[in-house]
């Protein structure tokens, strides 16, 4: 049983655990540009760098994307997607707002598909129902490269662990 910390107190994640060497699950997510259907994960033209997070409505999360966005802008060949459970709606509203433009947000809002399938989802906590903080770097191929699960959900990823795996 694969787990992640809120506040010091362990969490369950619910789903399929997807690892380093396992082929990344091709899922449908929604883009908040436009509300189109996009597909994270799987064997695509470039590298993937899938970057989860609970909300955007939250600092660490508004923070962890703005840094993100900035760093995407210098990754050539590397298609950068953040996925939250949040809204399509007010996903693009931030989006607009941060000036994120240098990478796709996108929501899991309809089925948690993506949640489920790469394991990130929050059992039984006050977070239970939306995703983990996480990491995952897919080559062309599909395979998962790099995974980080933040350890602490309150805390931000290994950026520079996240930016060397996928250069």
């Amino acid at each position: 049983m694969a787990t992640t910390k809120f506040k010091g107190t362990e969490v369950e994640l619910l789903g399929n655990e997807v690892n380093v060497g396992d082929k990344a699950p091709a899922v449908t997510v929604v883009n908040s540009d436009g509300l189109g259907d996009i597909v994270v994960g799987g064997a695509q033209d470039e590298k993937q760098l899938i970057i989860v997070v609970p909300s955007l409505d939250t600092g660490v999360c508004a923070t962890e994307t703005r840094n993100f966005n900035a760093k995407a802008a210098a990754l050539s060949g590397v298609k950068t997607t953040v996925v939250s459970l949040d809204l399509p709606f007010a996903a693009g509203r931030f989006c607009s707002a941060e000036g994120i433009n240098d990478l796709t947000v996108a929501s899991d809002f309809r089925n948690k598909d993506f949640a489920n399938a790469y394991g990130v989802l929050l059992g039984g906590s006050v977070l239970a129902g939306v995703t983990c903080r996480a990491i995952f770097v897919v080559e062309t191929d599909g395979t998962v490269s790099y995974k980080e699960i933040v350890p602490e959900i309150t805390e931000e990823p290994n950026y520079d662990a996240a930016i060397a795996a996928v250069s």
